[in-house]
């Protein structure tokens, strides 16, 4: 019994240390195996090469704003209590000046002119009388057959007939002008852009129908910084780049005045070309054309953007160095480099995001700016 009690004891001992090895090489196995991966080396990537180039660029200066309407017309009724007989044009329709867009039930208007004529010639009935009347009398002037008063009369007679011709004629005038009222024209050339006349509506004066853009021209409204405003002369090239339509070329109309005292920026007045895509109402940004400068610019896909800065990959043999550069201007596929990187420089043209400082890479053979991979 006292022997079995040792070689028990040896046992377990030694089970005991088995285990702690087998844990123990379980344990260091994952981070033997990534220290094995780390040291592995990386694939390299292939990569196109590209030059930063210097060249002469448009100097501008930035802005944001709506698409407005030139000129907008309310087109409204003149008169009241007439209904709205007929409506000749839509929403996004062209008309000419003059054109007639509604017409208004003439209802007892044409009956008050037709009034207002007969008064008129009953008026000058009785008008030509007493000057018939007017003209004998005076030829007995000299006479002792009329009395000076009676006299007095018939020319006053006359006179007054005259008088009340005049008005009648201008009751005429008024009625034929609130007739004409019922047939609502275009005041200019121009587009319908917006229509709040219903057929059969009663119309009251004043009351709004239409709206009209003045011969179809748009303006771009731009927001500019005021201390800005200085650089920007009438007839300056301005591109506009509207939300959701192509671009446009327009030139400057009018600088205002006076600064919002609210965002310290002021409004410019771009006069667009009329196309098809472009609407009333929307935003835009663009870019007035100061002159021209010289830029040092990349492509946009050579520039990383990272924590807030903006990183090129600058080729040294089959190496790639990140290098820190400040942005500027950007027109089209390219951007300007204001610092950090000279021009001639090579760079990595794109797929910039999946490179690191000191990353083995190959440079692919495709171009003018393309290199032999370095061996």
């Amino acid at each position: 019994m006292k022997t079995r009690l040792p070689l028990l004891t040896a046992l377990t001992a030694a089970l005991t240390v088995a285990l702690a090895a087998a844990f123990v090489v379980a344990l260091s196995g994952p981070a033997v195996a990534q220290q094995a991966a780390s040291a592995a080396p990386r694939p390299a990537l292939t990569v196109k090469r590209v030059l930063a180039q210097s060249g002469a660029w448009h100097q501008t200066l930035s802005g944001t704003g709506s698409i407005a309407a030139w000129q907008e017309v309310i087109i409204g009724a003149e008169i009241g209590g007439q209904r709205l007989a007929a409506l000749n044009v839509d929403v996004g329709d062209r008309v000419r000046k003059g054109q007639l867009l509604a017409r208004l039930s003439p209802g007892t208007l044409e009956a008050d002119l037709a009034a207002g004529r007969a008064a008129l010639q009953e008026a000058e009935a009785s008008a030509r009388e007493a000057h018939q009347t007017a003209e004998r009398v005076k030829t007995l002037q000299d006479s002792e057959v009329l009395s000076p008063q009676a006299i007095d009369q018939a020319l006053a007679a006359d006179a007054a007939a005259q008088a009340r011709v005049a008005a009648a004629k201008a009751r005429v005038q008024a009625d034929q002008l609130r007739l004409s009222y019922t047939q609502i024209t275009a005041p200019d050339d121009g587009v319908i852009s917006a229509r709040s006349a219903v057929p059969g509506a009663l119309v009251q004066p004043g009351q709004e129908l239409f709206r009209l853009q003045r011969q179809g021209r748009l303006e771009w409204r731009a927001e500019v910084p005021g201390a800005e405003l200085a650089q920007l002369k009438t007839g300056q090239l301005v591109r506009v780049q509207p939300s959701g339509a192509p671009a446009v070329e327009g030139r400057v109309r009018r600088v205002a005045p006076q600064i919002d005292p609210q965002t310290r920026n002021g409004l410019v007045y771009v006069d667009l070309k009329a196309t098809e895509p472009l609407r009333a109402g929307l935003f835009a940004r663009g870019d007035f054309v100061l002159g021209e400068s010289q830029a040092l610019t990349v492509p946009q896909s050579a520039v990383l953007l990272r924590d807030g800065f903006s990183y090129v990959f600058r080729l040294d043999g089959n190496k790639v160095r990140e290098t820190k550069v400040q942005i500027g201007r950007r027109e089209g596929h390219r951007v300007e480099v204001r610092s950090g990187l000279a021009a001639g420089a090579a760079v990595v043209e794109s797929g910039v995001g999946f490179l690191a400082d000191g990353d083995t890479v190959r440079v692919a053979n495709g171009g003018g700016d393309s290199v032999p991979a370095a061996k």
